[in-house]
């Protein structure tokens, strides 16, 4: 199955052009890398209403799979759990979970992640970390469930 990915990085610096977004760009390319066709990409400052709008409008493009990066530390500006939390339908725990389990192998910082995963619509939602490096990794902690979860998404529900 082609799984269609969309990529939006969570950055109020990088979305004000303070410093180039460096996280988008490797969950891209790492998206790719997997054999999936990331068709949508969006860079957005840090507010819900912000990325709430860019997951809906990839949706609507037909990403089955979004991928963002950023907004999922401590800061009081990080809000990328609680904007997709709100839209989901489901939170899928067992991903953020994963993703902090095999993160603290690398960093004690890990504890602090708020990483996850959530069905919104039809589609996976995956909040990674910001940093590049930790949001390839953590991407690779959970990669062998991603393709079997967007197939049962993808399934169209039949009447009794």
């Amino acid at each position: 199955m082609q799984i269609n990915a969309g990529v939006i990085t969570v950055s109020d610096r990088a979305s004000k052009g303070l410093y180039d977004d460096l996280g988008g760009p490797a969950v891209k390319q790492a998206a790719t890398g997997h054999g999936w066709k990331v068709i949508a990409e969006a860079l957005v400052p840090d507010e819900k209403r912000e990325i709430q709008r860019a997951i809906r409008e990839m949706i609507a493009k037909g990403c089955q799979l979004v991928l963002t990066t950023g907004g999922t530390g401590v800061a009081l500006r990080d809000v990328t759990p609680e904007a997709v939390r709100e839209i989901a339908v489901r939170e899928l725990p067992g991903f953020g979970e994963v993703m902090r389990m095999e993160s603290m192998k690398l960093t004690k910082n890990a504890i602090l992640s708020r990483n996850l995963a959530a069905v919104v619509d039809q589609a996976l939602v995956i909040c990674l970390p910001g940093k590049p490096s930790g949001a390839v990794e953590c991407l690779g902690f959970v990669l062998g469930a991603i393709p079997h979860c967007v197939e049962v998404l993808q399934e169209v529900p039949t009447s009794c």
